[in-house]
């Protein structure tokens, strides 16, 4: 006689936790530490619809095993984030990777509130108003009294327009 799916399901829906566990340890003949109701709703379910219906067939578990094998391959490398990896110039200076970014010795110049700020870019870090800042951020914290995203206050952003 078979398992009745639908009311296993039902039944399994009305216990605790506790008994969901227990029912875990019955279904997979392994213990669990998992408290999630959810989780183990799901993951008894599954099993067992699987005993009811049958697992997949062999042709189907070499077929996920071939397409599990081929998922690791990757043809390109990821994209590189930006300030996450510093390059070494000959000069021993660092270089920063952010494309958004001038080379060294630029100026950003922006206009706010009436004025011009500009900021000169340094080999590590910018400096505004005779101050060093590590970061465009920390600059426009200085220049405004707020804190704000330094690409997106002077524009750099790469979107163009006025922001």
């Amino acid at each position: 006689m078979g398992i009745n799916v639908g009311k296993e399901v039902a039944a399994l829906e009305r216990m605790t936790v506790k008994q969901l566990r227990e029912r875990y340890g019955e279904v997979f003949g392994e213990a669990t530490s998992a408290h999630n109701k959810p989780w183990l709703l799901k993951r008894i379910v599954w099993r067992v619809q699987a005993l009811a219906e049958g697992d997949l067939s062999d042709r189907a578990r070499a077929r996920a095993a071939e397409l599990a094998r081929d998922a690791d391959l990757r043809l390109t490398p990821p994209p590189a984030r930006p300030g996450a990896e510093a390059s070494r110039t000959t000069s021993g200076t660092i270089e920063s990777s952010d494309r958004r970014l001038p080379p060294p010795g630029s100026v950003i110049t922006r206009k706010y509130k009436g004025g011009s700020i500009q900021v000169k870019v340094l080999a590590e870090g910018f400096e505004y108003a005779g101050e060093s800042y590590a970061s465009l951020s920390a600059v426009a914290k200085a220049a405004t009294g707020s804190h704000c995203n330094g690409f997106l206050f002077f524009r750099l952003n790469g979107k163009g327009g006025d922001a």
